[in-house]
């Protein structure tokens, strides 16, 4: 069934039961009530021999008797001491992280689990979004314990009356003032916003105080009621319960009206003061705010004397709401019980229209499991009809397979199955045939691109020679000394290379001896001196800072050899520091430039790592060690570098005088990946160690 624009607004009082049908009415800022209805206990529930929940329920029963609520919407209100509200004002935030701002700040603010209480929040009018942020903005959050909210539920829900809203009675009023007495807020300027308005609702045995301006709203429940009235007068003038009730709501008629007036006062006064308090803490903590009136609902406050007592005490003009200025519907409004109790039906009227559609704040204490079965329970019906038509449709065409299938004879179609078999092993060899040449297609072009790429490579093995070669150390042509020792010579015996598909793998053993063969060479002491307090001891590789290390593919390329330069006077340019001095140097490229034979630089000279050289490492070296040589041969220079095969020291005579030299022996490698100078190329290795080595 479709629900009707309608929603019945339920104010189970501790007095009575209000409720009011009412629709939004074509005219914008007005709502219709169509219904209405008051149904008065026999006593109030707060009389000692009083049974609430019977009486509800007798209530309940005879309010549906002579309502019909199908269709409708239904709206009711629970107790601001039952809830919790809580206003919270936001940092500049972005707008998509509000919902969790605000559960964390439910979690800070309920002082109870979130898991035992129904909760909801809304954004109150106001505040400033620009770009996706919102500044100075506020947002209400409402709570309620789940074993209140079922308890508050449980009469209706015995009656068969299915709650759409579930609102706190404060929040109510505050929707109905907004409504009825405020401009809309959507049309207020944030920065100059009306005067507040102050709603005093006085129930039973408590009154509802809130405070708003259709922007934000303060509310506090009062301690005092209309009981406390009935009471006063109990002890006052030595009356019962009943016949105090009776003298409260008729004193004006009283015989002795002065007696009433002054039983009352300490009620007066004490409400008065209470209230004077409430609005002085309002003050407080809204510096910015002002007041510009007092509204007093609920029927108590029709008591001779009370809204002029409390206007006069707090100085501030205090008016009964006699006339609800939204609410329209003659049927309604003009109906002696409505105008009797319309002070009794603001909280009912602030349900409705939320229910309605018509409200500022939309927030619901309903429990979400109950709105999950109830759009189950209304879908139930459209899942089981949809599930009869897709079995129908499921039987109909299993009918029609069946016949089709009982029509089938395998003999009438052997002939087209054959041809479509041998269609498909024409279809399969094709497939292959045609991969097959595609195959040796891409092996043929990947051969051509190889090719390609040798010829461009052909001369790079001899630039990489050449380029060790004239970083050997050498004496100026006809200048070199006549003994070995002093010659700036290294005698290479032997050269060979490895092809490494990861440098890394080439270069993470030899970490240690990369850091070794780049370290400051100290001289050498008896015994080395202590360290100064504090400070960390000092080791060969100590000035050395790890290296990254080459990565990708390239050749190792390894030189043996040996020199005689290691007598007294050359220190500390002996030994392994002599090869660091040379051709470790060049290799790093502090020693100029080298020449290239082909590439876009051909002809010229360009800087070592240009050609893909780096890291040296001296990976492997003997202690220096005397060995003899004939000195016929040590007389002549011979070269650096002997041909064929960088090896040897040339013929010598047996018959030749001996001379004894110092030899220091030594095994050095390097990383080369091969690079055209000049030519577009991935970025060559840096071989040279951290500044500061």
């Amino acid at each position: 069934m479709a629900r009707s624009p309608f929603c019945w607004g339920i104010d189970i009082g501790k007095c009575a039961l209000k409720a009011v049908r009412c629709r939004l009415a074509s005219e914008p800022g007005k709502l219709a009530a169509e219904a209405f209805d008051y149904v008065e206990y026999p006593m109030l529930l707060t009389q000692p021999e009083a049974d609430p929940a019977e009486l509800v329920r007798a209530a309940l029963q005879e309010f549906m008797g002579r309502n019909d609520l199908r269709g409708d919407r239904v709206a009711v209100a629970v107790p601001g001491q039952a809830g919790l509200f809580k206003s919270v004002p936001l940092p500049p935030i972005e707008a998509k992280k509000i919902p969790d701002i605000v559960k964390y700040e439910a979690r800070q603010q309920i002082p109870f689990p979130l898991e035992q209480v129904v909760w909801d929040w809304q954004r109150l009018a106001g505040g400033l979004e620009e770009g996706g942020f919102v500044i100075d903005a506020q947002v209400a959050v409402f709570a309620m314990k789940r074993e209140q909210v079922y308890k508050a539920l449980a009469p209706l829900t015995q009656a068969g009356i299915e709650v759409d809203v579930l609102q706190l009675a404060p929040i109510a009023l505050a929707n109905m003032v907004t409504f009825d007495q405020l401009p809309d807020p959507a049309t207020v300027d944030p920065d100059q916003p009306p005067a507040s308005i102050a709603v005093v609702c006085m129930g039973v045995d408590a009154t509802d105080l809130v405070v708003t301006n259709g922007m934000r709203i303060w509310q506090r429940s009062i301690p005092i009621g209309g009981s406390n009235f009935t009471k006063a007068l109990v002890q006052g003038m030595q009356l019962t319960f009943a016949k105090a009730e009776h003298l409260k709501r008729n004193a004006g008629r009283a015989e002795d009206p002065k007696a009433v007036f002054k039983a009352l006062r300490p009620v007066f006064n004490e409400f008065s003061s209470e209230l004077q308090r409430s609005l002085n803490y309002f003050g407080s903590t809204n510096r910015t705010a002002t007041i510009g009136r007092v509204l007093m609902l609920g029927n108590a406050t029709k008591l001779k004397g009370l809204y002029e007592f409390v206007g006069k005490q707090l100085g501030i003009d205090v008016q009964r709401l006699e006339t609800f200025r939204g609410l329209e519907g003659p049927a309604v409004i003009g109906a002696p019980a409505f105008r009797d109790n319309r002070l009794a039906f603001g909280t009912a009227y602030g349900l409705a229209l939320q229910g309605a559609g018509g409200a500022s704040i939309r927030t619901n204490l309903l429990p979400r499991e109950i709105i999950q079965d109830r759009v189950i329970e209304a879908k139930k019906p459209w899942a089981l009809g949809a599930g009869l038509g897709l079995l129908a449709a499921a039987a109909v065409s299993f009918i029609g397979m069946f016949f089709a299938w009982s029509s089938f004879d395998e003999k009438l179609y052997a002939a087209a199955f054959k041809r479509a078999e041998d269609v498909k092993k024409e279809s399969q060899a094709a497939i292959a045939a045609f991969e097959d040449g595609k195959q040796k297609r891409d092996a043929a072009i990947q051969q051509q691109r190889t090719f390609v790429e040798v010829e461009g490579r052909r001369f790079q093995t001899l630039d990489m020679l050449r380029a060790v070669r004239s970083l050997l150390p050498r004496d100026p042509e006809g200048a070199a000394p006549p003994n070995p020792a002093d010659r700036n010579e290294l005698h290479i015996t032997s050269i060979d290379c490895q092809y490494f598909p990861d440098l890394k793998a080439w270069f993470d053993p030899v970490r240690q001896q990369w850091a070794e063969t780049h370290a400051t060479e100290e001289p050498e002491v008896e015994e080395p001196a202590p360290p100064a307090e504090g400070a960390a001891p000092e080791t060969a590789a100590a000035d050395a800072q790890p290296a990254p290390g080459p990565t990708g593919p390239g050749w190792v390329v390894q030189l043996t050899g040996y020199h005689y330069h290691n007598e007294d006077h050359h220190k500390p340019d002996e030994a392994a520091q002599f090869v660091r001095s040379t051709i470790v140097k060049g290799l790093l490229g502090d020693a100029g430039e080298v020449p290239v034979s082909v590439g876009p630089l051909g002809g010229q000279t360009v800087a070592v790592k240009e050609l893909g050289i780096g890291f040296p490492v001296i990976v492997a070296s003997s202690p220096v060690r005397p060995v003899a040589i004939a000195k016929e041969t040590a007389a002549a220079p011979g070269e650096q570098m002997p041909r064929p095969e960088f090896g040897g020291q040339g013929p010598q005579s047996p018959d030749n005088e001996q001379i004894t030299l110092r030899r220091f022996d030594f095994t050095l490698q390097f990383c080369w990946q091969p690079v055209s100078p000049g030519a577009p190329q991935p970025a060559a290795p840096q071989g040279g160690p951290p500044e500061g080595n």
